[in-house]
């Protein structure tokens, strides 16, 4: 209970040096009510209903408990965070004051819990925050929704590092080995191409009709590798010593080691396009997709964008350029990139990418709430920006989004169901040699038992005539070697010398 508020708030910077001393802060502040957590799985539900600003149930039976909702002084509750205090004045009819005295109380009662709370420790309240703390984290990295998207966003950003630093390292080796052969860089343009043939060539004067061949598998031209060794027999550039050659080759064979990881990289940011967004990929492509999913920051925060945003997400410093110089504003940001807006004319250029923003703002969408990823959606949306270009060419008028809606779900539809036929097959088939199996196994255990119910009643068959009639042993062996031949040849030889042996030993015992 914090007694006279309001003198309290009017000497601020007093309160601030009393907080520190234990003896000022409980002439100011007295425990009224405390209420342990029954668990850590408790206090981590109380935490994580505090971060999201819900009144937890404990919280409010708490309140209800040890507040004075009725009397003649009205309670003025004191909290720190404004979320959960909203959402309390909303649960209460009771005045509630955060920010200023609140958060150097709070600080108080803090620093001085142990001390307040009879039975507990500095050093067991340090370690039980610790302990909340870490699975408070802990559940808040597990439950990330956007943890898919984010091997994406590593994955652009680090295809655009790659991009520059293979250009840099790819004129490094321009530079270097022009020293030597400076006509290889008008016949070849291509960086990649370049590195290769300096890893190849090496030095210009061993060039021969020999290596013909393997500069034509680099080039993939014939006329390029003729006039590459038509150049190297007449070359003005300088001689070069064999360690200067080697350090150029190994730097080369890194930047096209390079070059070939950027392949792969691309490669691994096309599958997880395909299984993440696999409509924006198919609509707008996986690297532009992608792009747009990294400036956004998840693919949930792109799907909660109007298309609005999305037509001019990443030419943000030339909206507020325009907006501050009451210029025209810019029609399009990262989807520029897109086929689509460059193979429009200039006058509709601006048309087409609000379409097509329009288009990807709906794929984002459905990439981002549809349980089962299907690329079905983004290609009729593909097909109806396709259809959006012809219009302003030719004139043909495109169809109605509303049908080709009800196509590409009847689509989906027919692929689920296609799905669950084949999934139905398997289990089946399952199901059949399952049935085959159980009647195999019923017939073996009916043999079984009949069997023993046979030996069952010859057995008794014979303890009865034994009983009834007095005959000479002689009748009780042919007896039972009848009934032994009797018997199907399936049974095994030692459990009948093994029967012969005991009635043997009851002869000689009678």
């Amino acid at each position: 209970a914090v007694k006279e508020v309001e003198e309290i708030g009017m000497l601020l910077p007093q309160v601030e040096e009393s907080v520190l001393s234990i003896g000022k802060f409980n002439s100011m502040v007295s425990l009224a009510a405390f209420f342990p957590f029954k668990s850590a799985q408790a206090a981590l539900e109380n935490m994580n209903a505090i971060s999201e600003g819900v009144v937890h149930a404990d919280l409010k039976l708490f309140l209800e408990t040890n507040l004075p909702l009725s009397g003649k002084k009205k309670a003025m509750l004191g909290v720190s965070d404004a979320k959960i205090g909203a959402a309390l004045q909303e649960e209460f009819s009771i005045s509630i004051q955060t920010g200023g005295v609140v958060a150097e109380i709070t600080r108080g009662v803090r620093l001085h819990f142990h001390s307040l709370v009879k039975g507990l420790t500095g050093q067991a309240a340090s370690k039980a925050q610790l302990g909340l703390g870490h699975s408070y984290s802990r559940a808040k990295v597990k439950f990330n929704v956007n943890r898919v998207d984010n091997m994406i966003i590593q994955s652009i950003a680090l295809l655009d590092q790659l991009d520059k630093d293979i250009n840099t390292f790819s004129m490094r080796v321009r530079e270097w080995y022009g020293y030597h052969f400076p006509e290889l860089i008008k016949i070849v343009s291509d960086n990649s191409m370049y590195c290769r043939l300096a890893q190849l060539i090496g030095n210009r004067k061993e060039l021969s009709e020999e290596s013909l061949e393997s500069l034509e598998e680099v080039v993939m031209d014939n006329a390029k590798a003729q006039a590459i060794l038509e150049a190297s027999r007449s070359s003005m550039g300088m001689d070069i010593s064999p360690i200067d050659l080697i350090n150029i080759e190994r730097f080369s064979n890194r930047v096209v080691s390079l070059a070939a990881y950027r392949l792969e990289l691309q490669e691994y940011l096309r599958s997880k396009m395909s299984q993440v967004a696999p409509n924006l990929a198919a609509l707008i492509g996986e690297v532009v997709g992608a792009r747009l999913i990294s400036h956004a920051g998840s693919l949930t925060n792109l799907a909660k964008y109007p298309a609005s945003t999305v037509q001019i997400l990443g030419a943000e410093k030339a909206l507020f350029r325009a907006l501050k110089t009451r210029g025209n504003t810019p029609k399009y940001g990262l989807i520029f990139h897109s086929t689509f807006i460059g193979r429009a004319a200039a006058k509709n250029k601006g048309r087409i990418s609000r379409y097509l923003a329009n288009k990807c703002t709906i794929a984002s969408r459905i990439d981002c709430f549809s349980e089962v990823p299907t690329s079905v959606f983004g290609d009729k949306l593909r097909e109806q920006v396709e259809e959006r270009l012809s219009f302003y060419e030719t004139g043909d008028v495109p169809r109605k989004n509303v049908d080709v809606m009800k196509e590409a779900v009847q689509e989906v539809s027919s692929d689920n169901s296609t799905i669950k036929k084949k999934k139905k097959k398997p289990a089946a088939e399952e199901m059949e040699v399952e049935a085959e199996e159980i009647p195999a196994a019923e017939n073996g255990a009916g043999d079984a038992p009949a069997k023993k119910k046979k030996k069952r009643k010859s057995e008794a068959e014979e303890a009865a005539a034994v009983e009834e009639t007095d005959t000479p042993s002689k009748k009780k062996k042919k007896q039972k070697t009848e009934t032994v031949e009797a018997e199907p040849e399936e049974i095994p030889e030692t459990p009948v010398s093994e029967k012969k042996k005991k009635k043997k030993k009851k002869e000689s015992a009678d």
